[in-house]
């Protein structure tokens, strides 16, 4: 039975959270996972990951339940790993951006995520689980089908101030975040977030953000952080996301977030 104390719903973010740095999921963290399903309530891991990239996280939970992935755009079921629900940047809306961005900071690289596969431009910088089957393709080509994320790369700004720059110049037409510590800005249909699905999730089993737990690290965990009735970042957290949590745990190194779910399932 589940603690009258305890939340109903508990969605983490993943890398940088309940991830170890090296990517894996600790002993300790699936044990604690498996104390939150066995109690009844609803856990969600909440990510700016691809599905493409959750083959290893669906395994080391036994493929139990939803994530939700590209910060709010597809909702992914870790059972059958298949998309069962999407929310995509539509194809004009991606051509004014992509124009825009070019021509107000032309040293800018894009890339594409879409439902099924992922693009990018020559000069894109690839992260680690990128570099095996990417294409390569010019930007009027990139853009000519919907897609989950727009990711632009500057390798001279930070990502604050990149952000910053691109919601300026574009934030009426996509939402904008960061959360890889580099240059590298994420960008979702206008109003997507990690909090409009986790809402949405939650309403469809009727729980309340009250009843809710959010785990996260990088900007965009704030706005899920915010919904939630209770709020935590790890100690390695973006300065932005200490200060605006209820409280901070350990690192995710130290299995943070499986320490404070211990607690309240254990």
């Amino acid at each position: 039975m589940q603690s009258l104390h305890a939340p109903r719903l508990v969605a983490t973010d993943l890398d940088g959270t309940a991830l170890r740095a090296d990517g894996t999921v600790s002993p300790r963290t699936v044990a604690a996972f498996g104390k939150v399903e066995e109690s009844g309530a609803v856990l969600v891991f909440v990510t700016g990951r691809p599905p493409r990239w959750m083959g290893a996280v669906a395994g080391a939970v036994r493929h139990q339940g939803l994530a939700i992935c590209a910060n709010g755009a597809l909702i992914y079921d870790l059972h059958t790993e298949r998309i069962v629900e999407s929310h995509l940047i539509a194809v004009d809306v991606l051509e004014e951006v992509v124009a825009q961005l070019r021509a107000n900071v032309p040293e800018l690289v894009f890339s594409v995520e879409y439902e099924a596969g992922f693009a990018h431009e020559s000069d894109f910088r690839l992260g680690g689980l990128d570099r095996k089957g990417a294409g390569i393709v010019r930007v009027d080509s990139m853009t000519s089908l919907p897609c989950a994320k727009l990711l632009a790369l500057h390798r001279g700004m930070n990502a604050d101030e990149l952000q910053s720059t691109v919601h300026e110049l574009v934030g009426h037409l996509v939402t904008a975040t960061h959360s890889s510590g580099r240059g590298l800005i994420e960008m979702s249909a206008q109003g997507v977030t990690k909090a409009t699905a986790l809402a949405a999730l939650a309403a469809q089993h009727e729980i309340r953000s009250s009843h809710a737990i959010a785990f996260g690290d990088m900007p965009n965990d704030l706005p899920m952080l915010s919904w939630a009735g209770t709020s935590y970042a790890v100690a390695n957290a973006h300065p932005d996301v200490l200060a605006a949590v209820d409280h901070v745990t350990a690192t995710n190194d130290d299995d943070g977030v499986a320490q404070v779910l211990e607690t309240l399932y254990g």
